[in-house]
């Protein structure tokens, strides 16, 4: 007699190498070591990614909560309300400060707005009319102190993690209210 690898049961084997019950088990054994299989690949590339890497997958998650943050609102410099239907959306989330010059800032919620693409991308950004919009938005003390902030930070692996977890919760918790 044999015990199931799978269920635990005792059986009586046909073959000699037999370590599960009934077909049944078999399957359900392969999907288990599979599924086993994925999540340590999965793990292992999660640990091997670099922080470029990371950087990319938590501006993702930042720029998804932006846009569904000011999904009713007018684009931050022209005022025209933000298109959703457009072809691969119709709206950016556009940085006030770049986030080449202040990649510090680039996870800022005061920092990025929804702004249309046409604005964003076609019209380099439009920063006077950004500042404008932006002082309405949040009051002229919050604009100054992004202006005035210039310190050098240096992104970790496990904040960027963090960051991506963060804002994913927080587009997940926007969707929610508004379903």
């Amino acid at each position: 007699m044999k015990t199931c690898k799978h269920c635990g049961s005792t059986f009586n084997p046909c073959r000699p190498l037999q370590s599960v019950c009934s077909p049944i088990c078999a399957s359900r054994l392969v999907k288990a070591s599979k599924k086993a299989e994925i999540q340590t690949t999965r793990a292992r590339r999660e640990a091997i990614k670099t922080i470029p890497q990371l950087i990319r997958e938590a501006q993702f998650a930042f720029n998804a909560y932006i846009r569904a943050r000011d999904r009713e609102k007018p684009c931050i410099c022209c005022g025209q309300p933000l298109e959703l239907s457009a072809v691969g959306g119709g709206y950016d989330c556009g940085h006030y400060r770049s986030t080449g010059s202040a990649s510090h800032l680039r996870f800022d919620e005061d920092n990025a707005h929804g702004q249309r693409k046409v604005c964003n991308r076609y019209g380099a950004g439009r920063a006077v009319d950004y500042r404008i919009g932006l002082i309405a938005r949040i009051g002229l003390e919050r604009v100054e102190a992004l202006e005035t902030n210039n310190q050098v930070g240096k992104w970790t692996a496990d904040r960027l993690r963090a960051i991506k977890a963060e804002y994913r919760a927080k587009l997940k918790e926007l969707e929610k209210a508004a379903a």
